[in-house]
């Protein structure tokens, strides 16, 4: 998965100022970074949910939301950009589950209506995924039943019954009290360990420090400064991102 130069912008806000990044399969990367430097906006535009005004993004080598045609490039329609976007998932902040379906509806829901399976199938790989997250005894429960944590964690199954090739988390505790914030963690943990490739938008240090292998600081729209996880958290070589992270560590 990368991106090359892209750009985009919200008006005359430059929100996403040529940023390229790579990220390699099973590899774990966390974005970080102060409100508005442009990671929310970089993993939408990687899931085609926010069109870009410039540059271009890749899945498995594959140009997303365009084909190149001989008088240069033509924009997919909205068919050929579902089939995309179905091989990335994608958490975000807010959960939004189905309310009038029960969670094991929920889970099913995309596999039968989008990729075709039987309901049969759905069911039993449904199962499997709300297992996975330590929900199975909640499958027949419906949304408003459940804790914030919980319905963060039926959220991350759906993405993953699409049979996803990478997942894509945008804040995904920054919704929840403090209390539940472990255990969505602990399953974004499990998918590392299970070589997931993921880009994360955190602004949990501490977990990004434990389950990423590259940390990529983001400010003002550009990348700022990257690398393995740890060393780059331990010894910042930019003064911003040392700025960054002190301002953290005393809030």
């Amino acid at each position: 998965m990368s991106v090359e130069r892209l750009v985009k912008r919200y008006g005359q806000a430059l929100v996403l100022d040529h940023v390229s990044l790579s990220v390699a399969e099973r590899e774990v990367v966390a974005l970080i970074g102060p409100s508005g430097s442009g990671k929310s906006t970089l993993v939408r535009c990687i899931h085609q949910l926010v069109p870009i005004e410039g540059g271009a993004v890749y899945v498995h080598g594959e140009l997303q939301g365009f084909e190149r045609t001989d008088g240069g490039l033509r924009a997919l329609g909205h068919r050929a950009i579902a089939a995309q976007r179905q091989r990335i998932g994608m958490v975000f902040q807010q959960f939004n589950l189905f309310p009038h379906m029960s969670v094991l509806r929920n889970v099913m829901e995309g596999p039968v209506q989008v990729l075709g399976e039987s309901p049969e199938q759905a069911r039993a790989y449904a199962e499997q995924l709300l297992d996975r997250v330590g929900l199975l005894a909640k499958k027949n429960a419906y949304p408003r039943q459940l804790s914030g944590g919980q319905q963060q964690r039926v959220a991350i199954a759906r993405a993953l019954a699409m049979r996803p090739q990478a997942m894509l988390f945008d804040e995904p505790t920054s919704a929840l009290d403090p209390e539940l914030v472990g255990e969505v963690l602990a399953v974004v943990r499990d998918l590392a360990k299970q070589g997931m490739t993921m880009i994360i938008v955190t602004h949990e240090i501490n977990f990004a420090r434990e389950v990423a292998d590259r940390i990529v600081f983001m400010e003002a729209g550009r990348i700022v400064e990257q690398g393995p996880a740890r060393e780059t958290l331990a010894a910042p070589k930019t003064e911003r991102l040392r700025t960054f992270l002190s301002r953290g560590e005393r809030s």
